[in-house]
């Protein structure tokens, strides 16, 4: 039987513990397990490779991004390192010119000096991706909606450049969550998650995510993913998985709460533009709304006449937003990206795309829309 995505939540992955008939999946807090012979085991062996409470994990994603395999990690840069071992030197990789500043940093402090060559170029724009790649590329990587200025690639016509090229093709769907978009549907090979943010919600668990159809790239992945060692524990596996089991209420939630706190600062005398694709006179409006099932609750805005100084004033006068990294949690967080979650890129290089000083990202939680708006008045003055 065909389960939709909140049954799917609940369930997928995760039977009742056959010794106990716990309910929860439990902990397994074991680094080893009995064999009764060499070679002879259960399923697991030892917990770098696998674990149950991970593995109930895994199957649980895998099966909200409509996939036949999960691979869960201690971090998104874990799972994004992950992917990139499956480089070669002299290879190269196309991807957005708005990125998270740790893929920026990890593509260009580490993996440019084996010998990846990473072309950054405007995602948004297909025709753009196909003209950047040549013989030598041999990945695409794109975010989808882009952080910070949420930047929409329509991941179908990627994916047929991808599937003409004969190129791997991964996307992360962090922004959107699988409650939001499915790119495996949509031609993608990989979905890469930062999971530390809407999948498990509640911004106390760090973790990332793949997952993929191909029986083939599942075997490559787990081998780098058990070889390295970047996996996560039993307890923010089930931490993970409880934060799962409301993810699409929660998401509900942002979008509703976002769609209200963008209409109110799309008309504020202190916001000279606003980024959030529900807009119809968004770029991307078009797209979003045909490939997400609705628009999420990341929005950034630059505010009007602000220097650093006075744009550090305002980030630091919020009372119900928390100024801090990260977002998807259930609390509110406002964030300025030039200085924190895209630090490591280069001014030059981030304005181009927008990531000016007077830019602050806003992750729009779950509290009453009410009083975010009333936080945001308050503030932005």
């Amino acid at each position: 039987m065909a389960y939709k995505f909140a049954t799917k939540a609940i369930h997928a992955g995760q039977q009742s513990d056959p010794t106990t008939g716990a309910v929860m999946t439990p902990i397994y807090q074991t680094s080893t397990y009995q064999q009764a012979s060499p070679g002879e085991h259960k399923g697991y062996e030892y917990s770098r490779g696998t674990n149950p409470t991970r593995k109930a994990l895994e199957d649980c994603l895998a099966a909200l991004e409509n996939g036949q395999h999960g691979l869960a990690f201690s971090s998104g840069m874990a799972a994004t390192d992950c992917v990139l071992r499956l480089l070669k030197p002299g290879d190269e990789v196309v991807t957005g010119d708005d990125l998270y500043g740790g893929s920026y940093r990890i593509f260009t402090k580490v993996y440019e000096a084996y010998g990846i060559t990473f072309k950054f170029v405007n995602t948004s724009d297909a025709d753009a991706v196909r003209e950047a790649i040549t013989d030598k590329t041999k990945l695409i990587w794109v975010e989808t909606p882009t952080n910070p200025t949420l930047k929409i690639a329509d991941v179908a016509a990627i994916g047929q450049v991808a599937k003409d090229k004969k190129v791997l093709y991964v996307v992360d769907n962090t922004f959107a969550s699988p409650y939001l978009q499915n790119p495996l549907d949509l031609g993608a090979d990989i979905v890469m998650h930062s999971a530390t943010k809407y999948i498990n919600g509640h911004s106390d668990v760090v973790m990332g995510a793949l997952v993929m159809n191909s029986d083939e790239l599942y075997k490559q992945l787990f081998f780098f993913y058990n070889a390295v060692g970047g996996t996560p524990g039993p307890q923010d596996s089930f931490l993970a998985l409880r934060g799962i089991k409301t993810l699409h209420l929660r998401m509900e939630a942002h979008c509703a709460n976002g769609r209200k706190v963008a209409e109110y600062l799309r008309n504020h005398p202190k916001v000279e533009k606003i980024y959030w694709p529900g807009f119809e006179d968004h770029p991307g409006h078009d797209i979003a709304k045909k490939q997400m099932r609705d628009f999420g609750g990341m929005i950034s805005i630059v505010l009007k006449g602000a220097d650093l100084k006075e744009t550090f004033r305002i980030s630091s006068q919020f009372k119900v937003f928390t100024l801090a990294e990260s977002l998807g949690g259930v609390e509110s967080l406002i964030n300025h990206p030039a200085t924190m979650t895209h630090g490591s890129i280069p001014k030059e290089i981030r304005e181009k795309v927008g990531v000016v000083d007077n830019l602050i990202r806003i992750s729009v939680g779950i509290e009453d829309a009410d009083d975010l708006i009333a936080d945001l008045e308050q503030a932005l003055v």
